[in-house]
């Protein structure tokens, strides 16, 4: 919690990389914060202290990680000449124990699922995004939806699948979920990002198919029925009183949104302010800060919905509590267009741990 006697500059640690698809994204978000809280009044408030965690999982010290956030990309073993090659977490290096707060911008696996958020935790610190439990949740897909139900939040039929099923009883578990949700449907892992593992199936050899790719990825998985849909997206900040901004479309000419229309340049494109029926609008925005309430989730979350055109009709796709902070990430651009620039974003978020 904020002490009221603090002195400024207050040293933030902004730490970036990790295991994740999205490790450049983290980078990219990076630079972008690190440029947000050292401009205009944030100069004068904060001093920030960079930290690379690479794909192995080892944290790098200051002087690399602002080599990896000027390249914009994964430095190879090569840009470490001189520097034991290490494998996996080791702690945090040295000069970081007088961080006032951690600022964390990454995805996945050990990045919003609660086990770096632990570590803050367990040090007493200070950081951006859900604590342990919001984020736990927020992460695994199943957990997550478990907590909408119980909430009567509004969501696409869906049911929850373990590998162990597929193993055992698989034409049991394929004729469940055609009786349950028909086709098409989509396979999802529970607990990874960025629609890897991800698979829509129109019959039941692709569902088949769907189901082992998922299963590479994780014991847990859900399948969802799939809609003819836009995809929306709402940004929520706050502690106690949670804000939500104003809404936003992403559009795109692919089938789905999957990987490689999220990530490559022109497959997509945002639409701010969604184009909505007004009443559609407020129920996006009020279904968000209960989604947030569902999962215990405050500070910083995006949420992302699906929305029916034809039948008027909203429902919530799922939770994200570390967005992107990158040119075109959603949430940041979101609050600018809602008339909150980065940087004064980034100082109320360090203002609400």
């Amino acid at each position: 919690m904020k002490n009221s006697h603090e002195v400024y500059p207050l040293k933030i640690g902004l730490v970036f990389g990790g295991a994740s698809a999205e490790h450049e994204v983290s980078i990219a978000s990076a630079k972008n914060l690190r440029r947000a809280l050292e401009e205009g009044n944030n100069r004068e408030r904060y001093e920030v202290k960079s930290l690379y965690i690479d794909k192995g999982g080892y944290c790098w010290p200051s002087a690399i990680a602002e080599r990896v956030m000027k390249q914009e990309t994964t430095p190879s073993l090569s840009d470490f000449l001189g520097i034991p090659n290490h494998s996996g977490f080791r702690g945090f290096p040295d000069g970081t124990k007088d961080i006032n707060v951690w600022f964390p911008t990454l995805h996945g696996p050990n990045g919003e699922d609660g086990t770096i958020q632990g570590l803050f935790t367990l040090m007493r610190k200070r950081f951006i995004g859900a604590n342990v439990l919001g984020s736990a949740v927020s992460m695994d897909k199943q957990a997550m939806k478990a907590s909408f139900s119980s909430a009567k939040l509004p969501q696409v039929p869906y049911s929850c699948v373990s590998v162990s099923e597929l193993h055992s009883e698989p034409i049991m578990l394929l004729s469940r979920l055609e009786e349950q949700l028909g086709y098409p449907c989509f396979v999802k892992p529970a607990n990874l990002g960025s629609s890897l593992g991800i698979s829509k199936c129109s019959n039941r050899d692709e569902l088949i198919r769907g189901l082992k790719l998922a299963s590479e990825y994780d014991n847990r998985l859900v399948v969802e029925q799939a809609k003819q849909i836009r995809e929306i997206e709402c940004a929520v900040i706050g502690k106690e009183k949670l804000r939500a901004s104003i809404l936003g479309e992403i559009h795109f000419s692919s089938d789905w949104y999957d990987y490689e229309t999220k990530y490559r340049d022109g497959n997509s494109f945002m639409i701010i302010p969604a184009p909505l029926p007004k009443f559609i609008t407020e129920t996006a925005r009020q279904l968000a800060l209960e989604a947030c309430r569902a999962v215990g989730v405050s500070n910083i979350a995006r949420i992302d919905f699906f929305y029916s055109e034809e039948h008027e009709t909203i429902w919530i796709n799922e939770i994200n509590t570390l967005p992107g902070f990158t040119n075109y990430s959603m949430y940041p651009t979101l609050w600018k267009r809602s008339g909150l620039s980065i940087q004064d974003l980034v100082h109320m978020l360090i203002e609400l741990t």
